[in-house]
């Protein structure tokens, strides 16, 4: 009874912990509601939180909020600190790497990581910002439905949900952002909203494309798809001259049917034999209809590797495992969105694979049912492309000067 009016007894870091500190930040400060909730310099657990996928990062300071309010006062806290960089991490795969920093605060949700079913009627769930999109395919494979979300199952739900999402089932379903019914957003001033088609509707507007800039999504409502078993395929193809291979696939993919998805990738040529690598996925189980799909590209490529199965979404995304990130160095990332692969495109995009210039080089097919929401619905307006691409690059200048080249074919 005697102790009970006594202040809290708050645990003093050893002085060789609080050595590691960065300078501008109010560790003495954090709110009541976060301090069994932060990870700093010191910590047995920085390492596995510093970086993200692509990039290394050396954070002051990382808040792990659970709930919506604990969001709210970490935004809080954040405000006392303006001059220091802000990252907001979903899960910490973080392509573009703004999702960590150097000496800043980062914003972590992957304890909001919860998935619900709302109503299997309407095939409706809610799912945290935080999830994974493995655990969301695994979640709701049982059920028989899938979302199309990306193409790797590591990502967080945050980011690609407010970006677009461009995954292996985009033809024929739309972007992942195309499925959101309504989402829980923290704003900069720490108010807690919701957002729809009804509610606070020129936010919901806003953060169907525009990534972070509008605040802190913590939560969406996504209706899903009814989807069975999908063929998964995946190709290396010779190309021995990467403008006409870029053009034929192009061209393949543009001319199929909506039910199948297709990706291609080439890295920097070593050697004389050069190729690339094609993921597809078929929305059908039926033999006969998944190699009808592929057979015309068989056709006009030569075919060095293959392996074609029919399985589930859920297990074409379970393709990441449960180590940290750790990531070192910034990469130079470029992307933009394309209507057609046309033979001045192709010629331009050989020259940087050809150079060195990337070292990663990715095109994803869009069109189809991304083109049958307006332009004007959503924050991603650029509906008419019908590819995506992104490049990688050792050199942030080399990768800037080719990319002035190609910049002239993309729209957005």
């Amino acid at each position: 009874a005697a102790r009970a009016d006594l202040p809290a007894v708050t645990p003093v870091k050893p002085s060789r912990m609080r050595a590691k500190r960065r300078e501008g930040i109010d560790y003495e400060g954090i709110p009541a509601s976060l301090q069994a909730s932060v990870v700093e310099p010191g910590d047995a657990g920085y390492a596995r939180l510093r970086s993200n996928y692509m990039r290394g990062g050396s954070p002051g300071l990382i808040l792990l909020p659970e709930t919506p309010e604990q969001v709210a006062d970490a935004i809080g806290y954040a405000q006392r600190h303006r001059e220091l960089p802000l990252s907001v991490r979903s899960r910490g795969h973080g392509i573009s790497g703004r999702s960590t920093n150097d000496g800043g605060l980062i914003i972590d949700l992957r304890r909001m990581n919860r998935i619900e079913i709302l109503d299997e009627a309407t095939r409706r769930i809610r799912v945290e910002a935080g999830a994974r999109w493995m655990d969301v395919a695994a979640a709701i494979e049982p059920h028989g439905w899938a979302l199309s979300s990306g193409d790797y199952g590591g990502v967080g739900v945050g980011g690609l949900a407010t970006a677009g999402g461009v995954g292996w089932l985009v033809r024929e379903h739309g972007l992942t952002i195309d499925h959101m019914r309504a989402a829980q957003i923290v704003l900069a001033d720490g108010s807690i909203l919701n957002a729809s088609e009804t509610e606070n509707p020129e936010l919901f507007w806003a953060i169907r494309g525009a990534g972070a800039n509008m605040g802190i999504v913590t939560s969406f409502a996504f209706d899903v798809d009814p989807i069975g078993q999908v063929g998964w395929a995946q190709f290396v193809l010779g190309a021995s001259d990467i403008s006409a291979f870029l053009q034929t696939w192009g061209e393949w993919i543009e001319n199929s049917p909506r039910d199948i998805t297709s990706f291609m990738i080439m890295g920097q040529q070593r050697s004389r034999q050069r190729y690339a690598h094609v993921l597809a996925v078929i929305d059908s189980s039926d033999p006969e209809t998944i190699v009808s799909r592929l057979q015309p590209l068989a056709d006009k490529a030569a075919v060095l590797q293959q392996r074609i199965a029919i399985t589930s979404y859920a297990d074409v995304m379970a393709n990441a495992s449960d180590h940290y990130h750790d990531g070192q160095g910034d990469p130079a990332v470029r992307s933009g969105l394309l209507e057609h692969i046309t033979p001045g495109f192709a010629d331009d995009a050989a020259r940087l694979i050809e150079s060195g210039g990337s070292y990663f080089f990715q095109i994803r097919s869009m069109g189809g049912a991304v083109a049958d929401v307006p332009p004007d619905a959503t924050a991603f307006p650029n509906r008419a492309a019908n590819f995506s691409v992104i490049a990688f690059g050792p050199s942030r200048s080399r990768l800037n000067a080719f990319w002035d080249e190609l910049n002239p074919h993309f729209d957005g």
